[in-house]
């Protein structure tokens, strides 16, 4: 007896995001009767609360800039006013137009979407609504939520998903977190014309990336006037008229419009039956998979943010892509997770790719190469922006370990960079390549002069 006669899909996939859809969208075009059962939209946080919204928010709010640095430049710009309203408008008809093209490929692939929330009752059987389905195998690619702690005033806060349908823009809003959202969050209201505080616990922003890289745009944060309130807690929120007090637990309560919580995410399987069925979850919710994506069921999978691996829209695709190929196209592959690349969308924004500086240490000796200049684009904008970037090489085999930069242009510059170390490029490969001028670009492959010893070695 075959698995298809034996139960009523091959595949149930929970969730509709990019990691799900990339999946079920192989999976049906290489034969398997699949179904993709989704509670809310099709999309996934990515397109409907995530990288997609925000990115054009992110564009929105640099017209602010723009406006400025083209005085500089001759132009003469008077009466520009910000709607808004006209921009979240613009934003979500956008999202509704994605939305239906993630319906259609799963549909024109033959997969079945299904509207509900999906249960898991046993290894191969899934509940929606009251109906129960079965499958060979069940794939979980309901990705994360945002996390809200507990104290008093909580109810009072939005997350990143709220703030993206906020009907006005907030004239003063505190952002609490130091993370990529939070951090980026604070780019677009400031942008904008907001009055932005970020708290944050710690004594520095985007813990996990390179401590030049965090220094560097702290820096270029606090020019645009962002407050960052650093080793601070927030210990109440509280609704007073029209606004919001916040206090803190080492400062004086501030009046605020809006407080966003960026504190991180979790993965979202509360309530999804996953334990019961005997997957093995961490102690923050994740689900445990190996190098194939399965759980400690045999039959159950996992992909994408509920892992909680690399949290990336990409490697969630990716890693879709490889469970489809192993276990429906008789092509078995596992995903690399080295040398992922990412970007942080501040302004200026952050992209690096490779080790920091404190990582490639662990295992290395190594050879340190920055560079900080002012882009020729604000020698005539005036603009006190300054660009940084970094190389990471290790002294042994000359082989580069990590590329980092905060400046205009870095996703877009960084992505290539990407391909360079994938392939295992060496500081005298970068020597070797001429630049393109003028560009910031050609600055990753003009520093010769590595930061002496005696600065670096610790």
């Amino acid at each position: 007896m075959t698995q298809g006669q034996r139960y009523d899909y091959d595949l149930i996939t929970l969730g509709a995001g990019s990691g799900g859809v990339r999946a079920s969208r192989l999976a049906a075009k290489y034969g398997g009767r699949v179904a993709v059962i989704e509670a809310s939209r099709p999309g996934g946080t990515c397109v409907l609360r995530g990288c997609v919204p925000k990115k054009l928010l992110v564009y929105g709010s640099h017209f602010a800039s723009h406006f400025q640095d083209a005085l500089g430049y001759g132009w003469q710009i008077g009466g520009a006013t910000h709607d808004w309203g006209a921009m979240i408008a613009a934003k979500n008809k956008e999202l509704d137009r994605l939305e239906g093209i993630y319906a259609r490929i799963l549909r024109d692939a033959g997969a079945n979407l299904i509207a509900g929330r999906g249960v898991i009752v046993d290894p191969h059987t899934v509940d929606v609504g009251g109906k129960r389905m079965t499958a060979g195998k069940i794939l979980v690619a309901v990705g994360g939520w945002p996390v809200v702690p507990d104290f008093p005033g909580r109810e009072h806060v939005l997350t990143s998903n709220e703030a993206l349908e906020l009907k006005e823009r907030p004239k003063r809003i505190v952002i609490v977190g130091g993370g990529y959202i939070a951090v980026e969050f604070a780019c677009i209201f400031r942008a904008l014309g907001s009055d932005v505080t970020l708290v944050i616990r710690s004594g520095a922003i985007l813990r996990g990336f390179d401590q030049d890289v965090r220094a560097t745009l702290a820096e270029e944060l606090e020019k645009q006037g962002i407050k960052i309130q650093r080793d601070c807690t927030v210990h109440s929120v509280e609704k007073k008229g029209g606004e919001y007090s916040v206090r803190f637990d080492k400062s004086e309560a501030m009046a605020a419009d809006c407080v966003l919580y960026a504190t991180g995410r979790a993965a979202n399987t509360a309530n999804l039956g996953l334990e019961e069925a005997g997957v093995q979850l961490k102690k923050n919710g994740s689900v445990v998979v190996d190098a194939q994506n399965r759980s400690s069921v045999e039959s159950i999978f996992a992909v994408g943010d509920v892992t909680d691996r690399v949290n990336l829209t990409p490697v969630a695709i990716n890693e879709g892509r490889v469970f489809a190929e192993t276990f429906f196209n008789n092509n078995p592959m596992t995903l690399d997770y080295t040398n992922i690349a990412s970007a942080v969308f501040t302004q200026p924004p952050v992209s690096v790719v490779g080790l920091t500086e404190e990582q490639a240490r662990k295992d290395h000796k190594v050879r340190l190469f920055i560079t900080r200049f002012k882009p020729m684009k604000h020698t005539l904008s005036g603009r006190d922006e300054r660009t940084m970037m970094k190389l990471i090489v290790d002294k042994a085999t000359d082989r580069v370990l990590g590329c980092h930069m905060v400046g205009e242009d870095a996703p877009e510059i960084v992505q290539g960079l990407a391909v360079a170390l994938k392939a295992g490029a060496t500081k005298a490969q970068f020597d070797a390549t001429v630049g393109i001028h003028p560009t910031a670009a050609e600055e990753f492959v003009t520093m010769r002069d590595p930061v002496p010893e005696k600065d670096i070695e610790l």
